[in-house]
């Protein structure tokens, strides 16, 4: 038996572009905010923070419970498709920003969208890691996580230099709509197993 299956694989596949997204924006938004949206400060950078992961925190475990109860993956892989085609809308909405009040807004939608994608990824991701297999299976997945956010970390910042951060965003977009286009591949393996009757 392969240490890895292929909806574990794909998963992870799925999860280093998704990454790979974030990263590229992670060591440029402070400063985005800062020069970019008039009246942003580091006040509006923590704030900004604070909105996503308040939001995704209070709803995350309400999704993650109807996940449960409801059988069978089709829901999850609904809300997870759903959730990360809208993160993916995220960054084109950095690209239009021109107030605070955009960024604040933005954030909301990014936790309702990672809201929804995080339980249903997990619990996916969980159902399907071969027995014994456990503690290597979420180490790739790590593994591919901080490579993700490592090396798009650094090539966020040249990108940005160099092509400006409206081409930062739009690289980010489409990592993300590769990154849920790729989960209907996992789709057709779920589909085998008769997860999704």
């Amino acid at each position: 038996m392969k240490r890895l299956n292929n909806i574990i694989t794909k998963l992870i596949i799925s999860d280093f572009f998704l990454q790979s997204g974030w990263g590229l924006i992670a060591p440029i938004f402070a400063i985005f905010i800062t020069e970019q949206i008039e009246g942003g400060s580091v006040e509006v950078v923590a704030f900004a923070a604070a909105f996503y992961w308040i939001v995704k925190s209070i709803l995350q475990p309400f999704l993650a419970n109807f996940l449960d109860l409801v059988k069978g993956e089709k829901d999850d892989f609904t809300f997870l498709v759903y959730g990360m085609y809208l993160a993916a809308l995220i960054p084109l909405g950095y690209f239009f920003a021109s107030q605070t009040w955009h960024i604040f807004l933005l954030e909301c939608i990014r936790g309702i969208a990672m809201a929804c994608v995080v339980p249903a990824w997990y619990g996916i991701f969980t159902r399907h890691i071969n027995k014994g297999w456990e503690a290597f299976s979420w180490s790739v997945q790590s593994t591919s996580y901080g490579f993700a956010a490592g090396f798009s970390a650094a090539l966020g910042g040249m990108i940005a230099t160099f092509l400006g951060f409206k081409f930062v965003f739009l690289m980010v977009c489409l990592l993300k709509i590769l990154s849920a286009t790729l989960l209907f591949i996992v789709r057709r393996n779920l589909i085998k197993s008769g997860q999704l009757d």
